[in-house]
């Protein structure tokens, strides 16, 4: 049965927890924390876990129903930021004080939309497409390698671009520097710690959706829809 026929179980539950991770870490992304040892957005306690659902999703079901999702994350996400932006310009009804905190917490500028968007993206599709490709060159074998492997080269990406766009001449070179290697080493550790749940996900999924798809023919372009 050709793949865009089957009638997956699971494929919608999990695309819906990639997309509530990604919408509800760029919210709480707006908080700088100091977590002992590392320095980071709110958001980089969740954001991992996108990782992780766009590593099951790419093990189990391939590249291209992947990149459907990553879509779906990027235009839910670029919504939800038009919206804060439309609803904090509009004028606060008398009696309500909380603009200045509306402003601080949800007042996305565009260059903070920007900055997610494309780092988001870059770092998703090329998650996404290292761990396709290392599937094919270990002919499935050694999960634990295309997992983290894949997520070192996609964290770096979408942490590096988020923090430069974002902050760059904002924050100080020293603090910059501080965020990008938090977050990537956070993240990573996040990956590496979840292997074993990853592991057993993976596993469940393939059994009950009967699929394992290598992506052997498949157009890697991200703006393609086949």
């Amino acid at each position: 049965m050709n793949q865009s026929e089957k009638n997956y179980k699971y494929l919608g539950t999990l695309s819906v927890f990639f997309v509530s991770i990604l919408l509800i870490s760029n919210v709480a992304s707006t908080k700088i924390v100091d977590f002992g040892l590392f320095t980071f957005d709110g958001g980089t306690l969740l954001f991992p876990l996108s990782y992780i659902f766009g590593d099951i999703l790419t093990e189990v079901y391939g590249y291209k129903k992947t990149r459907e999702v990553i879509w779906i994350g990027f235009f839910s996400a670029l919504m939800m930021s038009i919206i804060f932006i439309i609803v904090g310009k509009l004028p606060a009804a008398p009696g309500w004080d909380n603009q200045n905190a509306y402003d601080a917490i949800l007042g996305l500028t565009p260059r903070i939309v920007i900055a997610s968007l494309f780092a988001y993206i870059c770092g998703s599709f090329s998650n996404s497409f290292i761990l396709a490709k290392m599937k094919l060159w270990t002919s499935g074998k050694y999960l634990w390698t295309r997992t983290i492997g894949s997520t070192v080269v996609g964290e770096f990406i979408d942490s590096t671009l988020f923090i430069l766009i974002a902050f760059l001449g904002i924050l100080p070179t020293s603090l910059l520097f501080t965020l990008i290697v938090s977050n990537y080493i956070f993240k990573t550790l996040v990956e590496v710690i979840f292997t074993p749940i990853t592991y057993k996900t993976i596993n469940f999924l393939k059994i009950n959706e009967n699929e394992d798809f290598y992506d052997k023919d498949t157009n890697f372009n991200p703006f393609v829809s086949k």
